[in-house]
């Protein structure tokens, strides 16, 4: 039970309390309404004036949505529980004369429309709409909704109104222009600024229709680059017309544009608003293969380890840098709604790498494609998890009947979704019992939880050797799960890269003039026992959830991985637990 309060502490202190007054008014005229009936009743005049008052409640939620809601689709389903009430106020009106009937019919309304409301109360989402403001009146009013509601505020030292200067001459001249792609691109920067992978922006309608130049454009030069462990910017994803330069896979890249290429990478690749900077500097090279003009100059080492140079043309259609994010990332390059599929139906997939190594693929952490579930509302109320520990349990079990003797768990690329999914992986592998994090409250810049959950080992794989692989795509509950396996001693966190760097619970939101641009950002607190925002960055952008073991990454790895279209991390974690 202390879970439970805790959690309604935790939801109603984040809601947002503007949409309660509306649901209040909903409420509160559902009561008069009540007290008017018994007065009425008996008049017919006054009793069909009564029916008609009955549509003041839908009248009320139909001003709230064009107000509160407009063209805001993805904002629409947070408010159906308060559009239930009124429309549950309609109930009573066939029975209005029927002492009975209207008992019942009265009973019945008054009892959901509470419920209805204590749900509300609940997940009255923190989103806002600016789309009847211009540009730079939208603008500055979601620099104010992230003034005050953007839970991580003080953690990442934000100044909102320094921020707000920077961009809004920008601004003034998107709106001056009416350019809806350079507003979103303008609005995109700003956000990057906060280096808050939860923070997502969202072009809408009309962006994309009017050219910018805000951004710059990627090109094509026919190669992509990456950085190596020995500080080398090397060649990959080459094609034939490069190749004929004397440029192919592998090949030592010195000068991109008349700079070194280090150099390059750190004044010309755009901030893209990665967390953790050292994930940023792993693949800016990358985004360095993509920037230039029509022309670049490339300087690289030939077979004969002598400098030459040579002008790349802009190809066109971007696709090598792609491909190497891709293949980095060790993602296959989705672009149908079957390909996505397909992809996420291996999500939760467990089977035998070879005679001992068991392998257990974690690409999100959902229940289903269902965005809420039962068993995480439950889980999120009281803290238990027997799904998906029977889940976990069933594929471990079947993996050790196979000969498991050891076992890898991919993390790499988890797009988060539900905490307790990780939790309850650990407590299956743990036989101790540990904090692992709490929902909490902001007030005043400091935070507090009010509602914590604990992993509580249940020892049936305690001994069990893993490796769990993590990379810099691996966010949110996935980064979570990616912290908690870290402090098991049978588990080793590696890894290339560190995990994406953020934790904290999304679901507050600005839309922006004229729907042109959705910004989401998180606005509910998770903690660690420290009363900190668990994992998430601060300003100095150093990782708080490192890996333990960091994959060497040389030349041949890089071949291998680019050339060969090899798992080579898989491939050093299988090594790794047979030497181990």
């Amino acid at each position: 039970m202390k879970v439970f309060f805790g959690v309604l502490v935790h939801l109603l202190a984040a809601a947002n309390k503007t949409h309660w007054l509306w649901c209040g008014a909903v409420l509160l005229v559902l009561l008069l309404l009540a007290v008017l009936h018994h007065r009425w009743k008996d008049t017919p005049g006054k009793l069909r004036l009564w029916r008609l008052l009955c549509l003041l409640p839908l009248l009320i939620c139909a001003l709230h949505e064009w107000v509160c809601v407009g063209r805001d689709l993805l904002t629409l389903p947070w408010f159906i529980p308060m559009y239930l009430i009124a429309v549950l106020a309609l109930v009573p009106v066939p029975f209005a004369k029927r002492k009975t009937g209207y008992r019942i019919a009265a009973v019945l309304t008054g009892s959901l429309s509470v419920l209805c409301g204590l749900v509300f109360f609940t997940i009255s989402p923190n989103r806002f709409n600016h789309m009847r403001e211009s540009y730079t009146e939208s603008f500055h009013s979601m620099v104010q909704d992230l003034d005050r509601t953007y839970v991580l505020k003080e953690w990442k030292e934000v100044d909102f109104a320094a921020l707000e200067a920077k961009y809004m001459p920008a601004v003034e001249q998107a709106e001056h222009a009416q350019n809806p792609t350079a507003f979103y691109e303008i609005v995109l920067l700003f956000c990057y600024e906060l280096h808050d992978a939860h923070i997502s922006v969202a072009g809408g309608m009309g962006a994309g229709t009017v050219a910018s130049d805000i951004i710059p454009k990627a090109h094509e030069y026919g190669l992509a680059m990456i950085g190596l462990d020995s500080g080398e910017v090397i060649a990959v994803c080459t094609t034939e017309a490069v190749q004929r330069l004397g440029i192919s896979d592998g090949t030592v890249i010195t000068e991109w544009n008349g700079k070194p290429v280090q150099q390059a990478a750190e004044e010309d690749v755009a901030d893209r608003g990665f967390p953790v900077k050292a994930n940023a500097d792993r693949v800016a090279a990358i985004y360095l293969s993509g920037t230039g003009g029509d022309t670049v100059e490339v300087s690289f080492l030939d077979a004969a380890g002598t400098e030459q140079t040579v002008t790349l043309r802009d190809l066109g259609q971007r696709h090598t840098q792609n491909e190497a994010l891709a293949l980095f990332r060790h993602r296959p390059q989705t672009t149908t709604d079957e390909e996505r599929q397909a992809y996420r139906a291996q999500n939760f997939s467990a089977y035998m790498l070879d005679g001992k190594c068991g392998y257990l693929r974690l690409q999100e952490m959902t229940y289903s494609d269902s965005l809420v579930s039962l068993q995480h509302v439950r889980a999120e109320l009281t803290g238990a998890q027997p799904e998906v520990q029977a889940m976990f349990r069933e594929k471990l079990l079947d993996l050790q009947a196979q000969g498991m003797e050891y076992l890898v768990i991919d993390l790499r690329n988890n797009t988060g979704g539900f905490d307790e999914i990780g939790r309850g992986l650990c407590e299956l592998l743990t036989d101790q019992d540990w904090y692992a994090q709490g929902l909490g409250i902001r007030k005043n810049g400091t935070c507090r939880s009010t509602a914590d959950f604990i992993i509580r080992g249940t020892g049936e794989f305690a001994g069990l050797p893993v490796v769990a692989l993590t990379n810099f795509r691996c966010c949110s509950a996935g980064d979570a799960a990616a912290l908690y396996l870290s402090r098991l001693p049978n588990v080793t966190l590696a890894g290339i890269t560190d995990p994406c760097g953020i934790d904290q619970g999304i679901g507050g939101g600005s839309m922006l003039s004229g729907g042109t641009v959705q910004v989401s950002y998180p606005f509910e607190l998770v903690l660690n026992e420290v009363q900190e925002p668990n994992i998430d960055t601060r300003a100095d952008r150093v990782s708080r959830n490192p890996v333990e073991v960091r994959i060497p990454f040389d030349r041949e790895a890089a071949m291998r991985m680019f050339s060969g279209k090899e798992d080579y991390e898989l491939q050093w974690a299988v090594r790794f637990l047979e030497e181990e």
